[in-house]
């Protein structure tokens, strides 16, 4: 049980620890983000199953690969807040609050984004070379699917988690999701477990331009924005402001004269009494 308890910790504990402090204080504040994409997945999900709703949300959120590139690039960013209609909602309202929660934690949520919609890209254009490949080959897709509309935030959780796992070493955790998705494809060829491959190689490749640009950087150069106020605080004490410097050659400041002495002549400058000033 201690050997479990200390595999966990050493594969969990630096994200537990990048979650933890920003919960702690701000509570559910610190993921603004992640709570408006709630929201707006459980919106959308209302608005389509409505009458008048469904064709509005399919006209801004609903890709397919037989439509022109540049109308799925449109509504490629609002896709991935639109859940499959023959899919419960709550599993992507799960997903949401917990990947893009824990992401928005660690990463912030411009990153979050970032991540989440080139995973979300990477499934759509996919799902284009695939159809263009044929079924014959391995990575090829039915001719079929270019009808099947294509929504959801599935790819766009899997490529975060396998993201959070390198980044914070978790590597097991991001093998595990890795290794799930391709025994889905094993399991059952379709056109969303092969986009789900997909994303992951496309947030992989985010990886290693990360991992190459934080060995260029070099390990004795810190990384932007590692130094926080007490290097600010450092800064400003050597360069003016409450500290001083001293010059080559010079000497130290000395401690100012008092109100009474700081004009009084020194000693050996007082003139002399003379005794006709007596008179």
């Amino acid at each position: 049980m201690k050997a479990v308890a200390r595999w966990a910790r050493a594969e969990w504990g630096p994200l537990y620890e990048a979650v933890r402090a920003p919960v702690a204080h701000r509570r559910w504040r610190a993921v603004p983000m992640t709570l408006g994409a709630v929201c707006l997945t459980s919106l959308t999900q209302v608005v389509q199953n409505r009458p008048w709703g469904y064709g509005p949300v399919q006209a801004v959120g609903a890709v397919r690969a037989e439509d022109p590139l540049r109308l799925a690039l449109l509504r490629t960013p609002l896709s991935l807040f639109v859940p499959a209609l023959d899919l419960p909602v709550w599993g992507a309202l799960a997903q949401i609050l917990l990947v893009f929660g824990v992401a928005e934690l660690c990463l912030g949520w411009w990153r979050t984004l970032v991540i989440a919609y080139a995973a979300t890209l990477a499934g759509t254009l996919y799902a284009r070379v695939g159809i263009a490949l044929g079924p014959a080959g391995p990575f090829g897709l039915p001719a079929a699917d270019a009808a099947i509309v294509d929504t959801g935030p599935s790819a766009a959780v899997v490529g975060l988690a396998v993201f959070l796992g390198w980044r914070y070493r978790a590597y097991v955790t991001a093998g595990a999701v890795i290794v799930a998705m391709v025994v889905e494809v094993l399991l059952k060829d379709n056109l969303a477990g092969k986009e789900h491959l997909a994303a992951i190689a496309a947030v992989l490749v985010l990886c290693a331009v990360a991992e190459t640009r934080g060995r260029a950087r070099g390990p004795g150069r810190p990384a932007r924005g590692a130094r926080g106020a007490a290097g600010a605080r450092r800064r400003r004490g050597t360069r003016g402001g409450t500290g001083s410097r001293l010059r080559h050659g010079g000497r130290p400041a000395t401690k100012p004269r008092g109100r009474r002495t700081a004009h009084a002549p020194a000693t050996d400058r007082v003139p002399g009494f003379r005794p006709s000033d007596r008179a």
